[in-house]
């Protein structure tokens, strides 16, 4: 940043809403906000079946503090719009300039983009369920997969692959495959763009991962079957990493055959 400050200078609200996800998601979703910066508000929104149940015990071990939204009618939601105004609430009273939204709940995406045109930044953390009206109405969305999903279950003899959300994988005790390796070729538009806008012809690899993010915003190199971005560009044949003096990693299109030949 030109100022010199910090990305741990941010105020980041974790908000949750509980009566959409699992008490389960509540560790991961304050992993992925305290890399923006500091978690200062800690909330969570639900009905007084909710949260006198299955949250309440995570929430005293979270320090979070409970919302309760009695419901005036049936079927009205009113912890969704405490959760709302409460948010920016919090935006413009500058108490939080980050916003991490923990649902799956597509409700939420005009709060997304609300906050967005005020300048804040937003992430959501959902489930595989989550609609893409909610992951593209945000800067970064983060999955989040139940333990239980994962753990061993009865084989069937049934093809569930249908069943299952995009990029998961569901391990059994005899069958752990890790996904393919695979090269989509966004990656090399990409690349070629934004490379293509600089004199030296390339493009730092931090650069890449935040517009890769930006356009969309639950892309992650682990569902295509690569540990890291690096990992990821070194598989094409198309590009040409290199690491710099300073020990980053840049990445340019790789000259074409007919090049070398000159």
């Amino acid at each position: 940043m030109a100022n010199g400050s910090a990305p741990q200078d941010c105020k980041v609200a974790v908000l949750v809403d509980c009566d959409n996800v699992s008490p389960e998601i509540v560790d991961h979703a304050l992993l992925m906000g305290a890399q923006f910066g500091r978690v200062v508000l800690r909330r969570g929104y639900g009905n007084h079946a909710t949260l006198a149940n299955r949250w309440q015990e995570v929430m005293v071990q979270q320090a979070f503090t409970p919302c309760l939204q009695y419901q005036y009618a049936a079927g009205k939601n009113t912890s969704d719009i405490a959760l709302a105004l409460d948010a920016q609430e919090a935006m413009f009273d500058g108490r939080a300039d980050t916003f991490c939204l923990v649902t799956s709940d597509s409700d939420f995406a005009y709060l997304c983009r609300k906050l967005r045109e005020r300048g804040a930044t937003v992430c959501i953390v959902g489930e595989s369920k989550t609609p893409l009206a909610l992951r593209n109405a945000c800067d970064q969305f983060f999955l989040w997969e139940s333990v239980s999903a994962a753990g061993p279950r009865e084989n069937t003899g049934l093809n569930e692959s249908a069943s299952t959300g995009p990029g998961k994988v569901e391990p059994t005790s005899n069958d752990v495959r890790p996904l393919p390796k695979r090269r989509p070729r966004f990656l090399v538009d990409a690349v070629a763009l934004l490379a293509g806008e600089t004199s030296e012809g390339k493009v730092g690899l931090g650069a890449l991962g935040q517009y890769l993010r930006r356009t969309n915003p639950s892309f992650t190199p682990n569902a295509y079957g690569h540990s890291g971005l690096l990992n990821m560009v070194k598989t094409y044949d198309l590009l040409s990493p290199q690491q710099e003096p300073g020990g980053n990693w840049s990445v340019g299109l790789a000259p074409s055959p007919a090049a070398d030949a000159k």
